[in-house]
């Protein structure tokens, strides 16, 4: 990466229902090139997923998501020998032919709830990103509730991250990602940005913040359709830069690399 700012992770959404629609992709060919064109724009992640999980996302078949992801992670692998590739599954099965295919890093929305993820990011060393979220997609935003949300979910996702290591998993290898808009209010997902040390924990975890023209920047903006939502977008990016977090998960690459050379700059 260019830049002294955040890494930039790229969206490659493999599917047809992804909440913003611009993001599709249904080929192979279509995907692959997508995929490429974001390691070009400065993205240092390319992140592949098959399964949409907006909420109320309807879940799909282990085969369709394989048949969707392995294809596309083949052939950027074979493109881009170098280039870094994360699977977004919550399946451990996806996430392990995707490994086999060339992926380096697990994104887990589902925050390793399932004791086979957890064994195969021990068994393969690789990269994991864990992502809370209350509930399901189907289910996560009908009336999420906390006592401290902040507080809550940092230790949820450390006492995850810290079971990893005990095992022998390397914390530098770990990202832990609060889960904007998965099963959070619109003040929940504010004190999530606003209390983001949290996350850190003793062992100095990355953080990873996925907020890319989410519901929650609608609210903040007044802004109903995703498409409306990059500059709201920009302007967390911007804190994020400000406040050191690690990566940013993001649709639009070469809008946040120009933004951050700028601040870089200016700063």
């Amino acid at each position: 990466m260019e830049t002294e700012s955040c890494h930039v992770m790229g969206i490659l959404n493999v599917t047809p229902d992804s909440f913003h629609k611009e993001s599709r992709r249904t080929t192979v060919d279509s995907a692959v090139q997508a995929g490429l064109k974001l390691w070009r724009q400065g993205a240092t992640w390319v992140d592949v997923g098959g399964e949409s999980t907006r909420p109320n996302a309807e879940p799909v078949s282990i085969e369709e998501e394989l048949k969707r992801v392995v294809p596309v992670i083949k052939a950027l692998r074979a493109e881009n020998s170098e280039g870094l590739i994360s699977i977004d599954t919550r399946r451990p099965d996806v996430a392990q032919a995707a490994l086999d295919a060339g992926a380096d890093l697990i994104n887990d929305v589902s925050g390793l709830r399932d004791p086979q993820m957890v064994n195969v990011v021990l068994e393969s060393g690789c990269g994991v990103c864990i992502m809370h979220m209350q509930g399901t997609p189907e289910t996560m935003q009908k009336q999420p509730t906390y006592d401290d949300c902040a507080k809550e979910v940092s230790s949820q996702l450390l006492e995850t991250a810290r079971a990893l290591v005990t095992a022998g998993h390397p914390a530098e290898c770990i990202i832990l990602d609060p889960g904007i808009g998965f099963g959070k209010t619109y003040e929940h997902n504010l004190e999530l940005l606003q209390r983001h040390e949290l996350f850190r924990g003793k062992e100095g975890f990355a953080v990873l913040w996925g907020v890319s023209r989410k519901s929650f920047i609608g609210q903040l903006t007044g802004h109903s359709d995703p498409s409306e939502r990059l500059a709201g977008t920009l302007a967390i990016a911007s804190m994020a830069h400000y406040e050191h977090i690690d990566i940013v998960r993001v649709h639009d690459v070469q809008e946040h690399m120009d933004l951050f050379k700028v601040l870089n700059i200016v700063d």
